[in-house]
């Protein structure tokens, strides 16, 4: 009998948890270790900033859902991982014995390594339901006196989809209110180039984020660090192809969104062998972590190097659809290792986006998501808006299903090309 714990209860942990079930002996155990007792669908949190989403609509209890699939779940979090030992300490002094672990925590946001930046500074976040919450605030006060808007990721950051989508969400809801004409809005990147998103690009997303910005009269900045965030204000320095200084702006704000960089979470970093500098959990071409192999990782929290060197740094994104095939290639893998086999299954790393724009939106399917790539398709329309909003209510009702992917979802991208496993 083997006890697997999954540390993480988020986009890669619950589906992890129930792929797990599924594959695993009936008296082998599973449990869940999260710091907090919800799930939230994250990609709806720029709707939640906006106050188009309510928290009930996109948060959930996990331990009855868990629990009906006999996974057991603990709600302390993990102070320390002692790989040494096989053993979690958990937030209330407690070890926890496993014969594999799972780590699918997702990052730690660095918004201290930029003195004035995140919710306990002066600009907003849409990282987590709680920041989201707080940006819906600052939001519903910031239309009651208008001003300039300066929005975007910081140096290092790897995940700009969702600033993107902020972006044109703002200006979607500000035209609603028939107030875009009182907003400058300043699109703040340390990609080298609108639609870069830390991919070298997807398809033709250079030129369509460019028109879609265009479009909506939003400005931007390119290879640009912010060096410091006061109130009202935005230190920015923008950097040539060279990466040396070309322009230092003074950007007023009324509202900012900016997306923070990365770094391991405290209970994992700093753990030689298990982690690289900034604490992200170093792992093979099987999802498992090189010096302690019975550890695999899922996720953001997955160490991947940038695609390419930038002026200034930005890292590689991880999106759903690729953690999604890390989770089967990871559940296929513990499968063969509790069987006595050696790990096989690869996870292929394709990558299917929504990014909504409020009213429209663009899509893209990267073949697999690091480049060169095999498929590169980048489309933009209304109907994007539309299956952004379905597909938040397909995957909440999974989560709460207990299915991590139903057959005939499978099937489908499967008639696609899409999968989650390279073929052995």
């Amino acid at each position: 009998m083997a006890h697997i714990v999954i540390l993480g209860a988020g986009i890669g942990g619950m589906p992890m948890a129930y792929e797990l079930k599924a594959l695993l002996g009936a008296d082998d155990r599973i449990t869940v270790v999260s710091n907090t007792s919800t799930f939230h669908f994250v990609p709806s949190n720029p709707w939640v900033a906006v106050n188009w989403r309510t928290r009930d609509a996109i948060e959930f209890e996990v331990a009855p859902y868990l629990a009906r699939k006999g996974i057991a779940f603990d709600g302390a979090g993990a102070k320390r991982l002692h790989p040494e030992r096989n053993q979690v300490e958990l937030g209330d002094g407690r070890m926890l014995d496993y014969d594999f672990l799972v780590i699918a925590t997702g990052p730690k946001l660095a918004f201290d390594e930029i003195e004035g930046l995140g919710p306990d500074g002066y600009t907003q976040s849409v990282c987590h339901v709680d920041h989201a919450i707080t940006a819906g605030a600052a939001w519903d006060k910031f239309i009651a006196a208008p001003g300039p808007v300066v929005v975007g990721a910081a140096q290092g950051a790897s995940c700009f989809g969702p600033a993107y989508e902020f972006a044109f969400i703002m200006d979607t809801d500000l035209r609603k209110r028939k107030i875009r004409d009182r907003v400058p809005m300043t699109y703040v990147t340390p990609e080298p180039y609108i639609g870069h998103l830390g991919l070298s690009g997807v398809g033709d997303s250079k030129t369509m984020l460019e028109s879609a910005m265009r479009e909506r009269h939003i400005k931007w900045i390119c290879n640009a660090k912010i060096l410091k965030v006061e109130d009202g204000k935005m230190l920015v320095a923008e950097h040539d192809e060279n990466g040396a200084v070309k322009k230092q702006h003074e950007l007023p704000f009324a509202y900012s969104m900016v997306l923070p960089a990365f770094k391991g979470i405290d209970a994992v970093f700093g753990i030689e062998g298990l982690t690289n500098p900034r604490g992200f959990i170093l792992i093979d071409e099987h999802q498992r972590n090189p010096r302690f192999k019975n550890i695999y990782a899922v996720g953001v929290c997955v160490a991947i190097p940038p695609v390419e060197v930038t002026p200034v740094p930005t890292g590689a994104p991880k999106t759903g659809y690729m953690i999604e095939s890390m989770v089967t290639a990871t559940a296929h893998n513990i499968q063969e290792e509790l069987l006595g086999r050696e790990p096989s299954a690869k996870a292929t790393w394709n990558a299917i986006c929504l990014a909504d724009f409020g009213d429209s939106g663009i899509a893209f399917v990267a073949l697999p998501q690091i480049p060169p790539r095999n498929v590169s398709w980048f489309a933009e329309g209304k109907w994007v808006h539309l299956a952004k909003i379905a597909f938040e209510k397909y995957f909440m009702r999974k989560m709460k299903k207990g299915t991590s992917e139903p057959i005939y979802e499978k099937y489908v991208l499967k008639a696609f090309g899409i999968l989650k496993l390279k073929d052995k």
